[in-house]
């Protein structure tokens, strides 16, 4: 799955952008300033960078600056409010890949990540495979040793985003704020509900385990 960096100290407008990329099959991961940035590219690996211009202490053009002077070229979008041609100019001497000015249109900003991804040849992996398990992202469906396992939307979800990240554990208001509506009034243990649920269809299933991480959440583990 392909992983973006968001990079935005507005905090309602970086969580609407982190929710609309995991709609949309990206793993996003939020950062409020770049400092903060830094600090979760060294913990872990990343596809491309979103980030805005204008915050505190380091600005878009700093953070893009110090991840070309690591000679790292993975794909960077600016989304900013500076809609000057200097500012233009700045960023793309310092080779980022685009510049959309705010307020960011969505839709467009899922075009150009998907321009970019082709240009970059960035493979969003669709399909997981363990063992005799096969799950299809793009047909929603499961299969278990070739046998078709009846899945709900949200059950797919669930499972697919656990198994993309064996070993990782999933906090249950992380799972909550990602697959259910900020609507729902349904609690946390909702999720108990469902992971239950999938224990009972995949019980027959020696390929992963759903393991409860007492007090935080759940994990995928492989056999």
């Amino acid at each position: 799955m392909v992983r973006i960096l968001v990079v935005e100290d507005d905090k309602e407008l970086n969580n609407a952008v982190c929710k609309f990329l995991e709609q949309n099959g990206f793993e996003a991961a939020g950062c409020l300033d770049a400092q903060s940035a830094y600090n979760e590219m060294y913990g872990a690996s990343f596809d491309m960078i979103l980030t805005d211009i204008m915050m505190p202490k380091i600005d878009g053009f700093e953070l893009a600056e110090t991840v070309r002077g690591l000679g790292d070229e993975i794909p960077i979008i600016f989304m900013t409010a500076k809609d000057d041609i200097l500012s233009k100019q700045r960023g793309y001497r310092l080779g980022i890949d685009d510049y959309l000015v705010k307020p960011i249109d969505l839709d467009e900003l899922l075009l150009k990540i998907g321009a970019i991804m082709r240009r970059a040849n960035i493979k969003s992996a669709k399909v997981i495979e363990i063992g005799s398990l096969k799950m299809n992202a793009d047909e929603q469906s499961c299969t278990l040793a070739g046998e078709e396992i009846p899945l709900t939307v949200r059950e797919f979800n669930l499972l697919y985003k656990l198994l993309s990240y064996p070993k990782k554990t999933f906090t249950r208001s992380q799972l909550m704020n990602e697959f259910w509506d900020i609507e729902a009034t349904s609690g946390l243990r909702s999720v108990d509900v469902y992971m239950r649920k999938l224990r009972e269809k995949f019980e027959g299933c020696e390929d992963f385990e759903i393991v409860t991480v007492h007090g935080l959440g759940y994990k995928a583990v492989i056999k």
